[in-house]
């Protein structure tokens, strides 16, 4: 392996295809949109991307990411869980598996009750981290999801980083650069929901700015938690039972 030097290198040598985000990075980088971490070098083991500099959040800096990651999202997806260009198998979010659609999906309860709830809740159901009586709340919503309650016919699929907490939004002295998504189409309000989700300096410049260049949809913050339930399951399958009640009095309040 022949490492760039001052580059951050990820590395697994059993990586399975798709567990390193080369094309979600490339796929992210559009004309006007935030910065994205480019690859330096990839491959079956290994991810190479420059190695940033960081410095503290400034409102101005949280003003410009705001309005870049309008132009970012507006760049669009073919559908609801459509895969980055050139990929062409399930991803990955952290270390477990993230499912995409290589067939078109046009609505996103759909999309989002089978491959963003159901998959991380047959997970933890078999694991025993989540018990019938509990599985039964998460399915009344995910079929709430499948009637089209939370559609809205006026949004497309958006270009989403997909794992869009704040430990992947670096503040570097040009502004902000995006690392280590989970790239694929989906709704705009769930990378911005997934940006408070542990805690994000500067978010309500960011999401006031956001709005200036594309407005959100009127009730947007009655559904934030709802766009959170997605991670929240995650880390019932990664970390366990300590993340059950919360996704739990999500499913309950939708």
């Amino acid at each position: 392996m022949t490492v760039p030097p001052a580059a951050f290198v990820k590395q697994r040598f059993d990586a399975p295809p798709g567990f390193f985000e080369a094309a979600g990075l490339r796929w992210l980088s559009v004309p006007g949109g935030v910065t994205v971490v480019q690859p330096l070098e990839v491959s079956a083991t290994h991810l190479a991307t420059p190695r940033l500099e960081t410095v503290p959040p400034t409102g101005r800096a949280a003003d410009e990411f705001g309005r870049l990651l309008a132009v970012t999202h507006d760049a669009g997806a073919r559908w609801y869980g459509v895969p980055p260009d050139g990929w062409q198998t399930d991803g990955y979010i952290g270390t477990i598996e993230l499912p995409h659609s290589l067939r078109p999906l046009e609505a996103w309860g759909e999309f989002y009750a089978n491959l963003r709830l159901r998959p991380y809740l047959r997970s933890a159901y078999d694991a025993g981290t989540i018990d019938d009586r509990r599985l039964k709340v998460f399915e009344r919503l995910c079929a709430k999801l499948e009637s089209g309650a939370y559609d809205d016919a006026s949004e497309r699929p958006s270009r989403l980083h997909g794992d869009l907490w704040s430990g992947n939004v670096v503040w570097c002295p040009d502004g902000v650069h995006l690392i280590d998504p989970a790239a694929h189409g989906g709704h705009r309000e769930t990378d911005l929901a997934m940006l408070g989700l542990f805690g994000m300096p500067q978010l309500e410049r960011v999401l006031r700015a956001y709005n200036e260049v594309h407005p959100l949809t009127d009730g947007w913050r009655e559904r934030v938690d709802l766009h959170r339930l997605h991670p929240l399951l995650t880390h019932v399958v990664m970390f366990g039972a300590a993340y059950v009640p919360r996704a739990l009095a999500v499913a309950h309040h939708y």
